[in-house]
């Protein structure tokens, strides 16, 4: 079953179940996955890659933190809840998201296959950082910890 036949489940779900707010999300997730499959329509194919449908949810979800993050500086938390509640539907069609500490492993293998020493070196790490984590981490939490271990 293809994503966005999943998604279109769960939109009669939440419809069933007058689940206002995860009915509203799932369907924000359909059109950006409709959209994107319109504007990248290769011949070929009537349905995007599994990589494309990831890079769209990861999108969402990036989008959906940097608006909590946003709503919190101006003091409305209200929209910062809503937000969340959107955050958590997103992330469960992403996979799961590797741990603080699983992430620093992977970048420390990462470091010592490029021979990075410093932070001038961040560019030759973050390329296969961001490569190999992808859809796994998000791409801040990723940057912050290249900036720390070539700092120290």
């Amino acid at each position: 079953m293809s994503l966005i036949d999943r998604i279109g489940e769960e939109i009669k779900s939440a419809m069933k179940a007058k689940d206002k707010v995860r009915l509203e999300t799932v369907r924000s997730i359909k059109k950006v996955l409709l959209e994107k499959q319109t504007s990248v329509r290769d011949p070929e194919s009537k349905e995007l890659s599994e990589a494309e449908e990831l890079e769209v949810l990861s999108q969402l979800a990036k989008q959906r933190r940097d608006s909590i993050e946003q709503y919190r500086s101006a003091g409305r938390e209200d929209l910062a809840q809503k937000e969340e509640q959107e955050l958590v539907i997103i992330e469960e069609y992403l996979p799961r998201q590797l741990s603080d500490a699983e992430i620093e492993s992977a970048i420390a293998q990462i470091i010592a296959q490029v021979g990075a020493t410093s932070p001038k070196d961040m560019g030759k790490v973050m390329g296969p950082a961001m490569q190999q984590l992808k859809g796994k981490a998000d791409g801040k939490k990723v940057q912050d910890i290249v900036k720390a271990k070539l700092s120290g």
